[in-house]
């Protein structure tokens, strides 16, 4: 069943919401000297809808990159009030040193739903949320409040809250409303219209001078820009940038180079980011990202980033935990992950339904706890083993065969020391490759053997 963005409905009730999230730049979300590791703030949908969850998600990563889940890929709140759910959840790092979280309020795909409110918590480490409410940002009428993002405005020592609504224009612009405590706003304004409907605003302020906002131009990623931060200032000047139908950019900056990343969110299919890099947000121009270089959190929607300390990304794991499953990608088809199919191992793309044929415990070895075995998450009693060469999910049967079968050794990946290969415990010659996108073991020799032997175990 097709879901399609909000942006189908353009020049109906309005168009699409995914979008400002959160950058971890500067202003939008801060990045302090001390900073050291990212948080991601998200909400999962997937092809089938089979994961769709309108809580807070969050991941932590140490390179904004590579993404890890944290409560096992579930909510870590939900809202209470309004739709009862949200969609586009927004960090912000306050001058405070606390954090507010905003999102859409918003559960499932009913882009018909009108509302002037958002969703608010206060956190003071994003362990906790409290004082939640719903906050009014205008008093249009048949309109809804997207995708907020919010801002520090130093010459007006007030925040400002960028979301997409439908005006008197009759497009979709992006709206500015002005707080002190994210409890009232005032001034609700027009922040940008260049003419044509545009949502989703993600704001990187302060960058050598110039402040730049991007934003989802039909299905493109665009990039306006302006010395200052007035209603009405901003001018586009970027490339487009895209990957099918794209929207919800965000963009980020890295803590250890001068390089920026620009995450873009399809729904075409509907769940996976892509990212672009630059190293001079100046020039508009954007570079697509090796996919072997990133990994979005399972099924993770309209991704917010905001950095944070070691401190508070030791603190995020803690208290909320690891995953106690990995995925493991493809090293020469990083979109494809491996995953069983009709009980038949095999790499896929992502995404799929159902998405649990994916994950997968490594527990220590069945014949060698020195090795490792591969547990079926939503087949517990199955493990991945090799049978005429082939790799299949089959039931343990508690012998000496199938723990042999199915136990294997890791080893530095063969095409990359950085990633995995996995050698078979009772044919020791050969290694876990990829085939025609099935999976089986053979002796490795080629560089594409090897490249089709080599995996990155993450989430």
């Amino acid at each position: 069943m097709a879901h399609p963005s909000r942006r189908h409905f353009l020049g109906m009730t309005a168009t699409v919401p995914l979008a400002a999230t959160g950058a971890l730049a500067l202003g939008a979300g801060t990045a302090h000297a001390a900073d050291s590791a990212y948080v991601m703030a998200y909400f999962t949908e997937s092809t089938t809808m089979l994961e769709a969850n309108y809580g807070l998600h969050l991941a932590v990563s140490t390179d904004g990159l590579r993404w890890m889940p944290l409560n096992q890929n579930n909510p870590v709140v939900t809202p209470t009030g309004g739709a009862g759910g949200l969609r586009d959840p927004f960090i912000l790092r306050k001058q405070d040193g606390t954090f507010v979280v905003l999102a859409t309020d918003l559960s499932g795909t009913d882009w018909s739903r009108n509302s002037v409110y958002i969703h608010v918590w206060d956190s003071a480490d994003l362990r906790s949320f409290t004082g939640y409410r719903l906050l009014k940002l205008h008093d249009m009428t048949n309109t809804h409040s997207w995708a907020p993002e919010a801002f520090w405005d130093a010459g007006r020592g007030q925040y400002g809250i960028l979301y997409s609504s439908v005006n008197s224009s009759g497009h979709n612009v992006i709206m500015v409303s002005y707080t002190t405590d994210f409890r009232t706003t005032t001034s609700p304004q027009v922040f940008f219209d260049p003419g044509y409907d545009v949502i989703d605003g993600n704001l990187t302020v302060g960058v050598n001078g110039v402040n730049y906002l991007y934003f989802k131009r039909n299905q493109t990623l665009v990039g306006a820009r302006s010395t200052s931060l007035n209603p009405g200032s901003f001018t586009v000047f970027s490339t487009p940038a895209s990957h099918g139908g794209t929207e919800a950019p965000t963009v980020v900056k890295s803590l250890t180079s001068n390089t920026w990343y620009l995450w873009g969110d399809t729904y075409t299919p509907n769940g996976v980011f892509y990212a672009w890099q630059s190293t001079d947000l100046a020039a508009g121009t954007w570079t697509a990202l090796d996919q072997r270089l990133y990994t979005q959190p399972l099924n993770s929607k309209h991704c917010g980033i905001q950095p944070i300390t070691s401190t508070v990304y030791d603190n995020l794991v803690a208290r909320w935990g690891a995953p106690t499953w990995n995925r493991l990608k493809s090293y020469n088809f990083p979109a494809r992950y491996v995953r069983h199919s009709g009980f038949a191992g095999r790499i896929d793309e992502y995404p799929f339904d159902p998405y649990p044929d994916s994950q997968w415990k490594l527990v220590p070895g069945l014949a060698d706890s020195s090795g490792v075995s591969f547990q079926s998450v939503n087949y517990p009693a199955r493990y991945l083993r090799h049978y005429n060469y082939a790799l299949r999910l089959d039931e343990n049967d508690g012998t000496s065969t199938f723990a042999g079968d199915a136990t294997f050794y890791r080893t530095a990946g063969l095409a990359d020391s950085s990633w995995a290969s996995f050698r078979s415990y009772n044919n020791p010659t050969r290694y876990i490759r990829h085939s025609s996108y099935a999976l089986r073991i053979d002796p490795i020799s080629t560089a594409t053997e090897r490249q089709d032997a080599t995996f990155y175990v993450g989430y």
